[in-house]
């Protein structure tokens, strides 16, 4: 007896996704609450579970397709005893966008040898950019699958490498090649909401920067205590989230969002963290970061960082938000001018510290000196408004006694 499999439900407001990996082939075993395929929503990855144990039946939708809540995707025929499907009955997916010829030519291939070479939209991705050739990986993942690690173990191999041996044969002369890839749902949903924060927010960035020094001798001097009292590092974020919060108080349209004709007001500050993800940006929250510690953000931000790497965010902790911090600093950006996250009003860039000259006292001196951008909806907030913001960051962040007093 076949039992249907069906789209759970996603979260608030989620009502379809896409079917990004079928995890099972038809045939093969299946255990109750064993993961047999990964649906992409407009913010996560979200498995989804096989009812019962028994046998992978036919799958009744492709990978790519959107799929709503509800629906029935496939079916496990019950019970051990059931047997494979015959070759013949056994749909084949034909090859997707992002896969390499490799690939194709590997699909007859046994199960055994071919279930290293069922990538996921990540896997694929990454395999694409480092031009590796996937059968030559040995995956550490479940059924000998490739995981993102190994994908990237791999690349790192073959930078260490010879040059010649790491180096793709060059095309013919002449040739020109080019390679369509679907955007995944995740591109498309931030695509769409950048552009409707565009069309919609009155966009304006002020600039303002901020002398790092005072930070940085207070992370050299207390790092080893702070690890060793909470399990966690000192980084620079939990300064920022917390400079943040305490701007926030002197300037709450920043920390508010314009509905209708009406502006909402927080007396709590959720924090919005850009974290990078197998798929894209996510911006996993922080909530009730102004009641938190050093050390609770900190953690907070490492929990999200972990999960985003393993995509185990879930849709709550990606909910709500009123104000976002994004750092592109930590891949080089010396200036940028961020996009508010709707409905956000407001959202801080951090970009990368280097020395530069600086006048103190009459005299000119090297100080590790990073870039601040606030980008705020005009409509709510004004340029005195943003001005002020950041400067009161530039003074808590220059002053971090400033963070502990309150100031």
């Amino acid at each position: 007896m076949a039992t249907d499999v069906t789209v759970p439900t996603l979260g608030e407001s989620i009502t379809e996704a896409t079917l990004g990996q079928w995890l099972k082939q038809p045939g093969d075993p299946v255990k109750a609450d064993e993961p047999i395929a990964s649906l992409e929503t407009d913010k996560v990855a979200v498995e989804v579970p096989s009812p019962v144990a028994g046998t992978m039946g036919e799958h009744v939708v492709a990978e790519g397709d959107t799929v709503a809540v509800g629906a029935v995707i496939a079916r496990v025929e019950a019970g051990a005893g059931v047997p494979a499907a015959q070759p013949s009955q056994t749909p084949v997916n034909p090859a997707g966008p992002g896969e390499t010829p490799a690939l194709r030519a590997e699909a007859a291939a046994p199960q055994a040898e071919d279930s290293n070479l069922t990538l996921s939209p990540a896997v694929r991705r990454i395999v694409l950019e480092k031009q590796l050739d996937p059968s030559k990986i040995k995956g550490t993942g479940k059924d000998g699958r490739l995981t993102k690690d190994d994908v990237l173990a791999a690349a790192e191999a073959a930078k260490a490498a010879p040059q010649a041996a790491s180096v793709p044969a060059a095309a013919p002369k002449g040739e020109r090649r080019e390679e369509r890839v679907r955007m995944t749902r995740l591109r498309k949903t931030v695509a769409t909401r950048l552009k409707e924060a565009q069309n919609t927010a009155a966009l304006l960035t002020t600039f303002n920067d901020v002398d790092m020094t005072a930070v940085m001798d207070a992370r050299a001097r207390y790092k080893d205590l702070f690890e060793k009292k909470h399990g966690i590092r000192l980084g620079f974020m939990g300064f920022f989230v917390k400079a943040a919060c305490l701007a926030a108080r002197d300037v709450p349209a920043v920390n508010a969002y314009i509905e209708g004709d009406e502006i909402v007001y927080h007396d709590y500050v959720d924090v919005s963290v850009a974290v990078s993800a197998p798929n894209g940006l996510v911006v996993p929250v922080i909530r009730d970061a102004d009641q938190m510690s050093f050390a609770e953000v900190e953690k907070t931000i490492a929990d999200f960082g972990k999960r985003a790497k393993a995509g185990t965010l879930t849709m709550e902790d990606m909910k709500g938000g009123t104000f976002t911090i994004s750092n592109g600093g930590v891949f080089g950006s010396l200036l940028s001018t961020p996009i508010i996250n709707p409905p956000q009003s407001a959202v801080l860039g951090m970009h990368r510290i280097e020395q530069r000259p600086v006048v103190l006292d009459g005299q000119i001196v090297a100080r590790p000196m990073m870039y601040l951008a606030l980008s705020y909806d005009h409509r709510l907030v004004d340029g005195r408004e943003a001005v002020t913001f950041l400067v009161r960051m530039k003074e808590a962040i220059e002053d971090p006694t400033r963070l502990l007093i309150d100031l």
